[in-house]
């Protein structure tokens, strides 16, 4: 698949593990739609590589467009390094490779192509690299600090999906997990409920009980029985703590 530069996609894979980098490599090398792919041992030595890549243009023999990159590395790690591409005017795509899932929101917040979980399969590398191929064909270069706060990625089947925030009807509290609820179903990723709450609450959420974030749009009845608060979400009654009922009750007030 030839890109709108006349080029396949040149790749920097970024890895401080050596038999991850090789076996990285050899998958990127062996995908038809990868004109190239070198590696780079730590993030730094990949900074270096992208400022000469960007100094030598588009076209150049040294460009980039994309990094698949490691979160975990010593010194200056991948999020670090996607970070400071913020600053570039036309950083390379990026595809964090990682066998951490707990980064996924902030990598998505950096606006990441894809996140891979490793061990990587050979499948779902090339949807990583097709997703690729699609931005740098058919899309303008996005700032990759741009967040997109209407979706959360989450991991099912080794294939990351994007639920849109307006489809959450309420969250539950699972430990160190949430499970996002919607009219389809569940998903389970690993955020507290606490930070889901601070970066949810001008979308519409509040926190009704210890284990339970809920969209207010999605109340279709407040409950009182023998002095316990209730609210209907769905087909769902859900417990509202005494601590939370005031504040509940002015923000529906205030939204009716």
């Amino acid at each position: 698949m030839l890109l709108h530069s006349g080029f396949m996609l040149r790749a920097l894979a970024v890895d401080d593990e050596r038999p991850s980098l090789e076996e990285l490599l050899y998958l990127l090398n062996a995908d038809p739609r990868i004109g190239s792919a070198e590696g780079a041992g730590d993030a730094t030595e990949a900074l270096r590589r992208i400022n000469r890549a960007l100094e030598s243009g588009p076209h150049g023999p040294e460009a980039i467009d994309v990094v698949f990159l490691d979160i975990n590395m010593p010194g200056l790690d991948g999020l670090d390094l996607a970070r400071l591409l913020t600053g570039f005017a036309k950083p390379p795509l990026v595809v964090f490779v990682t066998a951490h899932e707990d980064f996924a929101v902030q990598a998505f917040d950096l606006k990441a192509v894809d996140y891979v979980l490793k061990p990587v399969r050979k499948e779902r590398l090339a949807e990583a690299v097709r997703r690729a191929a699609e931005r740098s064909d058919s899309a303008p270069r996005i700032p990759v600090h741009e967040p997109d706060p209407g979706h959360l990625p989450v991991e099912l089947g080794g294939v990351t999906r994007f639920v849109a925030v307006d489809d959450i009807t309420h969250v539950e509290a699972q430990g160190d997990y949430a499970r996002l609820h919607t009219d389809k179903g569940s998903h389970l990723v690993r955020i507290p409920l606490s930070t889901l709450e601070e970066r949810w609450r001008s979308r519409g959420f509040v926190r009704i009980h210890r284990r339970h974030l809920v969209a207010l749009r999605h109340i279709g009845e407040l409950r009182l029985d023998a002095g316990t608060v209730s609210v209907l979400v769905g087909s769902e009654e859900l417990q509202v703590s005494r601590r939370h009922t005031r504040e509940l009750r002015d923000l529906l007030m205030r939204r009716a």
